[in-house]
C-alpha cells in the first residue's frame, strides 16, 4: 500500500515496457536480424536412449545453401569426473544437454546443427546427417529408474557401490528422529507422487548470433541474465569473456526455464564456421521436448504429533526426477518443506534421480512445491484426526525468531504466523460452502502454507544524470517482474522527482557492471539496494555542486524535493537549485553528474505464504474447478503493488495447472506425447477465477525500503491447497498429481 510519507513508492505507476508491448514495438530475441544473415536448425534423437557410434555430416555439408555443420566435437568437452560449476550449473552436463556426446539421453536431445541460407534448407541438411545410433532400454519414471533392474544411463554413476541412477543425495537432520516418534500420539505416513511439468513461457529460446572477423561475439538472446550466458557461452565454445557481448532482449517469460541456456553455443560455432551471423527459433515442440520442466517427485512424509497439536518429529524422503543429466533441485523439498515449523527432530532427505526426459531446469521456488504438497496434506490429515482446525495447527507450530531453520541460519523476524493469521482472519476462510449446490456436483475448501528461501546476489547499477536533468538508470537484470517499475519508483522517491523523469533500462554485458541472474525472487530486493545507494551517492555529488555554487560546505547543503536547499539559517540565504540547474551547471562544476555501484547483496529474509482455496467437483465428469482463492503473504514492502500482485496471481495459477492438469504424457519409446500447447493443458482464463492477493507488508529491516522476495512464494502452497480441498469435498485424499479428470474419476469408482 502507498504509504503518506512517500510519492512514488507503492505508487502503481504506468509500466515502463507496457505501451511497447501492448502495440508490438517490444522486440524479444526472435526479432532481431542482421545483414547476410543465415538459420540454424538442430537434428535431434529420434531416440529416448542410444549409443552414438558415429556421424557422418558430409552429405549436409554438400547440399547447396549449407554453410556450416556442428556436432559435439564443436562444443568443449568437460570430463565427467571433474566438477566444474557456474552458479548452479555444471558444465560436465551442460556440455552433454547442449549437444550428445556418448549418448542421445532422451527423445529430442541435440546430435548436431546446421547453418543455412534458410530454415527449409537447413532443416533438409539436419534429414541428411547420418547418425549410427545402438538403441539402448530407457527409463522414464522414478519408480522404475531406482529399481535395481534398472537401465542405466551413465556407466560411470555408482551409489551405495554400485551402478545407478541416483546420482546425488541432500540430507538434513535435526534432534533424533525416532525418539521424537515415539513421544506421538499421532502418526501419519503418506506416500506422493507428481509429475514433471513446463514453466510454459509464450516465447521460445531463439538467439541470434554474430562473430565478426576479429574473433569478437555478439548473441541476441532473451534469457534471464545476459552475464549467465556470456559466461556459459564462453566456457562451451572456449572463446574468452572478454571477446564475447550478450545483449538482452524483452523476454517472453521464464519462470526459472531461461535461467541456462542451449541454443547460444551452437550458434557461435556455426557463425564461426561460416563467417555470417545465425539466428535460431526453437518451436513449441522442441521447446516441450528438450528444454527443463519442473521435476517429478516421489515423495513420503511422516509426522508425528501430540494429542494438543505440537508436532514432535518429522521425516521428509524426496526423490526428484532430475532429467538426462544430474542436477535436480532438491534443496526446494529438502530444506523448505518445514522450514515455517519449529520441529524439535527431523530428518529430511532427498535423491537426485536421472532418467530419459531432457534435463529439468529451474521453475519458480525450484522444488519447494513438491515438499509443500506432501508435508502439507500430512498437516491436514494431522488436524483431522486431532480434531483441530488445520490453521491453528500451523499457528501452534509456527517457527519464530531465533529458532535455528532445519537448512542451517537462525531465523530472525519469522512472519509465517501473520500469513496464517490473515487467511483466519479473511471473509473467505469464515464464508459459508454449500457442500452439495446442486446434483452431481460437490465443493470443498482448503488450505496450505509455502516457504522459500530468497536470495540476495550481486548486482550493479548506474545512476546518470542527464544534460537535461532528468535521470537514466541502467541495471545488470533482465525485467521479468517488474524490476525496471520499481528501480523507477524508488529513484524517483530518492530524488524528489517526478516518476517519469527517470528511464530504466537493462544493460547488456559491456555496458553495466556484473549482476547475477534474474531469479531466487532476488532482482527487486538486490537492484533496489543497489540502486538506492548509487542514488544516494549522486545525491551526495548534487550537494557538493551546489555547495560550491553557493561557496559553503556540502553539509549545510541538503536534498528535497528535487532541489538542494540550505541545511538551515546559519548555511545562509540561497534560492534553492533544483535539479536541471545543477545539470546545466555540470562541466563548468566538475563534470558529468552520476555513479555505478556493485554490490553482493544480503539481508534477503525469506518469504512466508498461507492459502485458502474453495473447489468444485464434477463428480461424473471428474472435473475439478478453483472457484475462489485467496493468497496471503508478507511481501515486506511493494514498490509497486500492481506488479506485487501480479506476481503472487501469476504463481497460484502455475501451482492451479501443476495441481489439476499440467504433466508430460510418453509413449512406448520414450517419446513426448503431447508437445504442445494443444495437448499439454495449462490453465487459460477460463478455468481460473480472480485471485485475490492479500499483501502484507512488513518490512524488512535489513533493506533500505523493507524489500522482501516475491516472485516464489506463491506457486508453493497451492498443490497443496487444493489437494486438501478436493479433500474436503469429496472425503477422499489425491495423493498423485495432477488430480485430472481420469484420475478423479478412477479414485471415486474406488468406493
Amino acid at each position: 500500500m502507498n504509504d503518506m510519507a512517500n510519492k512514488w513508492i507503492g505508487a502503481r505507476t504506468i509500466r515502463p515496457d507496457g505501451a511497447d508491448k501492448v502495440t508490438g514495438r517490444a522486440q524479444y530475441s526472435a526479432d532481431y536480424a542482421m545483414p547476410g544473415m543465415i538459420w540454424g536448425k538442430i537434428l535431434r534423437s529420434p531416440h529416448a536412449h542410444a549409443r552414438i557410434r558415429g556421424i557422418d555430416t558430409s552429405k549436409a555439408e554438400a547440399l547447396p545453401g549449407v554453410k556450416a555443420v556442428v556436432t559435439a566435437k564443436d562444443i568443449v568437452d568437460f570430463p565427467v569426473d571433474k566438477s566444474v560449476m557456474l552458479g548452479i550449473q555444471d558444465m560436465r552436463w551442460m556440455c552433454r544437454n547442449v549437444m550428445a556426446r556418448e549418448k542421445a539421453l532422451f527423445h529430442g536431445h541435440p546430435v548436431a546443427a546446421v547453418a543455412a541460407i534458410n530454415e527449409e534448407v537447413a532443416a533438409h541438411a539436419c534429414s541428411l546427417i547420418e547418425v549410427d545410433y545402438e538403441v539402448l532400454p530407457h527409463v522414464i519414471e522414478i519408480e522404475d529408474a531406482i529399481r535395481p533392474d534398472a537401465p542405466i544411463l551413465h556407466e560411470w554413476n555408482r551409489f551405495e557401490d554400485k551402478p545407478s541412477n541416483i546420482t546425488g543425495t541432500m540430507v538434513l537432520k535435526t534432534g533424533d528422529v525416532e525418539k521424537g516418534f515415539a513421544e506421538a500420539d499421532v502418526v501419519i505416513e503418506r506416500t506422493f507422487t507428481s509429475r514433471p511439468v513446463h514453466q510454459g513461457y509464450i516465447e521460445p529460446h531463439a538467439c541470434t548470433v554474430s562473430y565478426a572477423a576479429d574473433g569478437r561475439v555478439t548473441i541476441w538472446s532473451s534469457s534471464q541474465g545476459q552475464f549467465m550466458v556470456r559466461a556459459m557461452t564462453s566456457l562451451l565454445t572456449g572463446i574468452p569473456q572478454s571477446n564475447i557481448r550478450a545483449i538482452p532482449a524483452e523476454i517472453g517469460g521464464g519462470f526459472g526455464g531461461k535461467t541456462i541456456i542451449y541454443l547460444e553455443p551452437v550458434a557461435v560455432m556455426l557463425s564461426k564456421k561460416s563467417g555470417r551471423p545465425v539466428k535460431m527459433v526453437m518451436t513449441r515442440e522442441e521447446v516441450q521436448r528438450a528444454t527443463g520442466p519442473a521435476p517429478g517427485s516421489l515423495s513420503t512424509v511422516k509426522i508425528g504429533a501430540k494429542k494438543d497439536g505440537t508436532i514432535v518429529a518429522a521425516q521428509g524422503t524426496f526423490y526428484l526426477q532430475a532429467g538426462a543429466l544430474p542436477g535436480s533441485p532438491l534443496r526446494g523439498p529438502v530444506g523448505c518443506s518445514f522450514a515455517p515449523y519449529a520441529i524439535p527432530n527431523v530428518l529430511s532427505v532427498g535423491y537426485d534421480v536421472v532418467s530419459n526426459r531432457s534435463k529439468v531446469a529451474a521453475y519458480r521456488a525450484p522444488g519447494a512445491p513438491l515438499g509443500a504438497f506432501a508435508t502439507e496434506c500430512v498437516l491436514d490429515e494431522i488436524a483431522e484426526a486431532l480434531g483441530m482446525d488445520p490453521l491453528e495447527l500451523r499457528v501452534k507450530n509456527s517457527a519464530k525468531a531465533g529458532d535455528k531453520a532445519i537448512y542451517g541460519p537462525t531465523f530472525g523476524a519469522v512472519t509465517f504466523v501473520e500469513t496464517v493469521e490473515a487467511i483466519r482472519r479473511h471473509p473467505h476462510y469464515s464464508a459459508p460452502l454449500d457442500k452439495n449446490p446442486r446434483p452431481g456436483v460437490k465443493r470443498g475448501r482448503g488450505v496450505a502454507s509455502g516457504f522459500w528461501y530468497n536470495a540476495g546476489g550481486e548486482s550493479s547499477v548506474q545512476v546518470n544524470i542527464t544534460e537535461d536533468g532528468n535521470v537514466v538508470v541502467t541495471t545488470g537484470h533482465p525485467d521479468v517482474g517488474g524490476s525496471r517499475a520499481s528501480i523507477a519508483n524508488v529513484v524517483a522517491e530518492l530524488i524528489g522527482i517526478e516518476h517519469s523523469r527517470v528511464n530504466v533500462i537493462i544493460g547488456d554485458t559491456q555496458t553495466i557492471g556484473f549482476s547475477n541472474l534474474t531469479g531466487g525472487s532476488r532482482v527487486t530486493f538486490a537492484s533496489a539496494m543497489v540502486a538506492t545507494a548509487a542514488t544516494e551517492k549522486v545525491i551526495g555529488q548534487l550537494r557538493e555542486r551546489a555547495a560550491r555554487i553557493w561557496g559553503i560546505d556540502a553539509e549545510a547543503v541538503k536534498w528535497e524535493d528535487g532541489m538542494a536547499l540550505p541545511a538551515g539559517d546559519n548555511a545562509g540565504k540561497f534560492p534553492p537549485l533544483s535539479l536541471k540547474e545543477l545539470a546545466a551547471k555540470a562541466n563548468e562544476m566538475g563534470g558529468p553528474i552520476g555513479n555505478q555501484t556493485q554490490l553482493n547483496t544480503t539481508g534477503a529474509d525469506p518469504g512466508f505464504a498461507t492459502h485458502c482455496v474453495d473447489v468444485e467437483v464434477d463428480v461424473d465428469l471428474g472435473i475439478v474447478r478453483v472457484i475462489r482463492y485467496t493468497a496471503a503473504q508478507d511481501v515486506g514492502r511493494a514498490l509497486h503493488p500492481s506488479y506485487v500482485e501480479g506476481q503472487i496471481q501469476g504463481g497460484v495459477v502455475q501451482g492451479i495447472g501443476w495441481a489439476l492438469s499440467e504433466e508430460y504424457l510418453y509413449d512406448k519409446n520414450g517419446r513426448v506425447d503431447n508437445a504442445g500447447f494443444l495437448d499439454y493443458r495449462m490453465p487459460v482464463c477460463s478455468d481460473v477465477p480472480f485471485i485475490e492477493p492479500v499483501m502484507l507488508e512488513i518490512p524488512n529491516p535489513k533493506h533500505p525500503q523493507g524489500v522482501r522476495g516475491v516472485g516464489e512464494a506463491p506457486i508453493v502452497p497451492p498443490l497443496a491447497a487444493i489437494a486438501n480441498a478436493v479433500h474436503d469435498a469429496l472425503g477422499k485424499r489425491f495423493y498423485a498429481l495432477p488430480m485430472s479428470p481420469p484420475r478423479v474419476t478412477e479414485r471415486l469408482a474406488e468406493g
